[in-house]
């Protein structure tokens, strides 16, 4: 299904009549350089700016801070979600014994979302070496090490409660970097922005890591329009693709 161990997952071989286009942004995601990705005309009609989680650097991080104005967030796979035991918030938030303490949880349920029926979000971290953990190099340090533990854990077939003890050696939470874990199923079950982040990594055939931002209109009241984010892609030399070719491509995989 992805990158890592052949036993958790293996590597996605691009198909040999993957889309041009699809196949541009696979190989620029692969050799660590950004890829642009628009979702849907019938989801959020939204464009991410990605990269490598692995790759994040300082830059990286100002230039996803300046050119989008959207939430900067890390995309995981599932997997990465169930090596770590990172839990989806929306499950925490309604934790009965949760509400039971705290009963402001039981008013600020998640049951209105207008695109989808749950959130992806999980914990937010902060590297432990990090100051504030806000800065672009703390963010760039949080996100890169990030991606690195999951390879390294990956590599080793550390599981279970050594993960999370390596994971909590290295991280701290809250954070300032967001966290969106895939749906079970990812692109079958949902089809939202983590989970397109998270299939362009597979794809790449690197770990299920993916740093990005969405990208807004500089109104700063809605988003930015494809028309323009094809624009910036062309301007910048950014490939730009679809979350329907992307589904496409898996489905070519299959």
């Amino acid at each position: 299904m992805i990158f890592s161990r052949p036993k958790i997952c293996g590597i996605v071989t691009p198909p040999g009549g993957m889309d041009v286009r699809v196949a541009e942004a696979v190989a620029a995601f692969r050799s660590g350089r950004p890829v642009m990705v628009f979702d849907s005309d019938y989801r959020e009609r939204e464009t991410d700016l990605l990269w490598p989680a692995v790759s994040a650097t300082p830059e990286i991080i100002r230039r996803l801070r300046k050119d989008c104005g959207g939430l900067l967030f890390l995309a995981i796979g599932n997997e990465v979600g169930e090596l770590l035991g990172l839990p989806w918030l929306q499950d925490i938030h309604s934790n009965d014994n949760l509400i039971e303490e705290n009963p402001v949880l039981e008013y600020l349920v998640t049951n209105d979302l207008q695109y989808d029926s749950r959130s992806a979000f999980t914990l937010s971290l902060n590297h432990r070496e990090t100051f504030t953990g806000i800065t672009d190099r703390d963010r760039s340090l949080t996100t890169r090490r990030f991606g690195k533990l999951v390879e390294e854990l990956f590599e080793s077939g550390t599981t279970g409660r050594e993960a999370m003890i390596a994971l909590g050696s290295e991280f701290r939470t809250p954070g300032h970097i967001p966290v969106c874990r895939e749906s079970p199923g990812g692109l079958s079950s949902r089809q939202g922005h983590t989970e397109l982040a998270v299939s362009i990594a597979r794809l790449a055939g690197v770990v299920p890591c993916t740093i990005g931002a969405e990208m807004l209109d500089p109104s700063g009241d809605g988003a930015l329009s494809l028309k323009e984010a094809r624009n910036y892609a062309s301007v910048n030399d950014v490939p730009i693709i679809t979350g329907e070719q992307i589904s496409s491509a898996f489905d070519e995989k299959d």
